[in-house]
């Protein structure tokens, strides 16, 4: 499956149907009146959350959707039909704004949650709606309305409550595959996600959490760089994050001050986000080595990292715990 998250659409609801001019001409009936029908609404664009969905690849290769316009109105003051709504259906998740003024229209978080986002064209009136007792043979009667027509940017945010961040090769892919049954690419070279890997991991209650493993920042993500900036979105919705810092690297205390700066720089109030210290790797270092990166880390942060490793399974039981409990406090 491709991951898509972002498009651009246009959209263009139906236009309402014309009014139209008759008047009754029964055999029996001596000077019928005006009796032509008013012209139908024309279809909404309704966008739809839909859970089954995760990714807006349906969007990639069709750009344009429209709406069913109006039937203009018939004799016998019979109305047209209304135009048949447009249902997009996008993945929970999906914030929804006009390209040309960046406005927020909507965002779909819940299942099966809907948003008109372009409302069909009014019908216009048949004569029969211009009948007075100063014009007895109305001959006016109004056309249908445009339907409303939008340039759109939807956007993807993952609705994980956890996300795991940290720079390339990190180990955020095993740790995610090592808690649940993510199955992500893992190698040891830099940048091998390319995409978030999703998993899910079942507390004690039996209940299941989903995880997010974030592709890596590099310093400058917040402005563009690497591929951080892509995918720093997902994260904005998340409850807690999971910060991974590689033991083997030549100076974790500087990777640490990479990911902080770009989550400050970023806003959204990430910096203020709830964050989980972890070194991963825990495997390559002896126990005094291990004190020694913890003394520094606290001395220049105060906070105090849970070491682990995924290869091993070590410390992962310590880290869920700290999970679970910031998650239900």
């Amino acid at each position: 499956m491709h991951f898509i998250d972002q498009a651009r659409i246009t959209v263009k609801a139906g236009r309402g149907g014309d009014g139209i001019v008759a008047f009754r001409r029964e055999k029996y009936v001596p000077a019928g009146g005006p009796s032509g029908g008013d012209g139908g609404n024309g279809g909404n664009i309704i966008l739809k959350a839909d859970a089954n969905l995760q990714t807006l690849l349906d969007f990639k290769f069709k750009q344009i959707f429209l709406a069913e316009d109006g039937k203009r109105g018939g004799p016998n003051k019979r109305s047209g039909s209304a135009g048949k709504d447009s249902i997009l259906r996008v993945p929970p998740g999906t914030e929804v704004r006009d390209l040309s003024t960046g406005i927020i229209f909507g965002d779909l978080v819940d299942d099966e949650e809907t948003l008109v986002i372009a409302f069909g064209g009014r019908g216009g009136a048949g004569n029969a709606r211009y009948l007075s007792n100063r014009n007895r043979a109305p001959e006016k009667f109004t056309e249908g309305k445009e339907g409303e027509e939008w340039l759109l940017q939807l956007e993807l945010k993952l609705l994980a409550e956890v996300g795991i961040i940290g720079l390339p090769n990190a180990g955020k892919s095993t740790l995610i595959s090592s808690i649940s049954a993510a199955q992500p690419k893992v190698a040891d070279y830099p940048f091998t996600t390319l995409i978030p890997n999703l998993g899910v991991v079942q507390r004690p209650s039996g209940d299941g959490t989903l995880f997010a493993d974030i592709p890596g920042l590099i310093s400058g993500a917040a402005k563009g760089a690497g591929l951080g900036h892509d995918f720093l979105r997902h994260i904005q919705r998340t409850k807690l994050l999971i910060h991974l810092v590689d033991a083997s690297s030549l100076d974790p205390l500087q990777d640490i001050g990479v990911i902080e700066k770009e989550l400050s720089e970023y806003g959204h109030g990430l910096i203020s986000r709830t964050r989980i210290l972890a070194v991963s790797k825990k495997e390559l270092l002896d126990k005094e080595s291990q004190q020694a990166l913890l003394d520094q880390i606290f001395q220049q942060t105060s906070r105090k990292p849970i070491f682990i490793s995924a290869v091993t399974q070590d410390g992962l039981g310590e880290l869920l715990s700290q999970v679970w409990e910031k998650l239900d406090s």
